[in-house]
């Protein structure tokens, strides 16, 4: 089992940023993928970026390319968000996911453990 822990989340005006923080315990060693998702009110979770556990692979869904930034830090077992030039659109409840399989990365489905979401407003 892998449990994961978010933190970083707020309010902020449109233009403003956030680091969301998502820190895994447990089996750690296992996981192949980890991955941020969000899900606005009334909307299904969609996939925001993810990157591998290990290696370099890295990937964002085009509305947040160049504005959001996902990293980790291997030795605090700790996935970070960094999010810059933040807009309406980007308020969800923002969750961190991690997986030990394979399968389509941004597909919510794939992934076996769930932090328990943070909010992120962003006003106009």
């Amino acid at each position: 089992q892998v449990q994961l822990v978010e933190s970083g989340g707020g309010v902020v005006q449109a233009g403003g940023s956030l680091r969301l923080s998502c820190a895994a315990s447990g089996r750690t060693f296992s996981m192949s993928m980890m991955g941020w998702f969000r899900q606005a009110p009334g909307k299904e979770r969609d996939f925001v970026a993810a990157r591998s556990w290990r290696g370099g692979s890295i990937d964002y869904v085009d509305s947040v390319k160049g504005r959001f930034t996902i990293s980790r830090d291997n030795a605090k077992n700790t996935l970070y968000l960094q999010m810059n030039s933040l807009r309406p659109e980007d308020t969800a409840v923002y969750y961190c996911a991690a997986r030990n399989s394979g399968g389509t990365y941004y597909d919510p489905s794939t992934y076996a453990y769930w932090g328990q979401g943070t909010h992120v407003t962003v006003s106009s």
